[in-house]
C-alpha cells in the first residue's frame, strides 16, 4: 500500500452554530496529487488552515509522516516539512527573488528572519536557496525584485520558497489563481513534475487543471467530504454532478 504523507482524522469546527469542518478524515499519499474541491462556502480554507497550522480543530488529528502534528503552530509544521503556498501571494516584493528563496531556508532551519541579510554570506542556506530557484526555474532571476515578476513567476517563486523547506507534502491554495488560460497551461506542468518532489493537497477551482492533474479527488460540500475518488469516479458521481461539477462535466 502506498504510504501515506499527510493525513487528517475526524476534523470537526464549528463557529457558533456553523460547522465549518463536520468529521473530515483524508489522506495525502507518496507521490500523488489529490484535489480539494467544492463550492464557495464549503469550508476548504476553513479546512486548509486547520492542515497548516493556522487555525486548531475542535476535534480531530492531522497527521504528517506518521507524527500527530496537531498541537504544532505553522511554522512548526513547516520546519516538520509542510509546505504551504497561498491563494494571495505572500512574497516581500520589495526583496529580490534571492532573498525570499532565503527567508524559506532560514525558516527551515529555525532562524530568526532578522538574520535574513547575514544569510546572504552564508554559503550552506544560499545553496539551497539557489537550488531551488533552479528548480522552478527562476535562477536567472535571483537578482531581480519579487515585484518585478510576472503573476505565473511570482507563483513559481512561492514554489521555491517552499521548497527550500525540503517539503514532505505540499499544501496549495489556487496556484492557478489569476494565471490564464496560457498561464494555468504551464503551472499545471510545473505541478505535475512537482509531484516525485513530494505529493500535492491541492484546493483549485480551475477544473481542468484539477481533471489534468489529480490522481484521487475530495468533494467538500458544507463542510463534509461527500466523494472521493479518481477524475472518472468524480465525474460519474451524481452527488458530486448535482453538488458541484454540473451535468456538462
Amino acid at each position: 500500500m502506498t504510504e501515506v504523507v499527510l493525513e487528517t482524522r475526524g476534523i470537526c469546527k464549528t463557529f457558533g452554530a456553523l460547522a465549518a469542518s463536520r468529521d473530515i478524515s483524508l489522506e495525502l499519499r507518496a507521490g500523488e496529487i489529490h484535489a480539494l474541491i467544492g463550492p464557495n462556502g464549503a469550508g476548504k480554507s476553513t479546512l486548509i488552515a486547520q492542515i497548516a497550522g493556522g487555525l486548531q480543530p475542535d476535534a480531530g488529528q492531522v497527521l504528517l509522516a506518521g507524527e500527530d502534528i496537531t498541537a504544532c503552530d505553522r511554522a512548526a509544521r513547516a520546519r516538520r516539512g509542510l509546505a504551504r503556498t497561498f491563494q494571495i501571494s505572500a512574497l516581500a516584493m520589495e526583496d529580490t527573488v534571492l532573498q525570499n528563496a532565503l527567508l524559506g531556508a532560514l525558516g527551515a532551519g529555525g532562524s530568526p528572519f532578522a538574520m535574513w541579510r547575514r544569510a546572504l554570506g552564508m554559503q550552506d542556506l544560499r545553496a539551497v536557496a539557489e537550488t531551488a530557484l533552479e528548480r522552478v526555474g527562476l535562477a536567472g532571476k535571483a537578482a531581480h525584485l519579487a515585484a518585478e515578476l510576472s503573476h505565473g513567476e511570482r507563483r513559481q517563486l512561492e514554489v521555491a520558497v517552499a521548497l527550500t523547506l525540503n517539503p514532505k507534502a505540499f499544501v496549495m491554495d489556487e496556484p492557478m489563481a489569476g494565471l490564464g488560460t496560457q498561464g494555468s497551461k504551464a503551472m499545471t506542468g510545473f505541478l505535475d513534475g512537482l509531484r516525485s518532489q513530494a505529493p500535492i493537497l491541492l484546493v483549485e477551482h480551475d477544473m481542468d487543471a484539477v481533471f489534468a492533474l489529480a490522481d484521487r479527488i475530495s468533494v467538500l460540500v458544507y463542510g463534509q467530504i461527500i466523494a472521493t475518488g479518481t477524475v472518472a469516479e468524480t465525474r460519474a458521481d451524481p452527488a458530486v454532478r448535482a453538488a458541484y461539477l454540473g451535468e456538462d462535466a
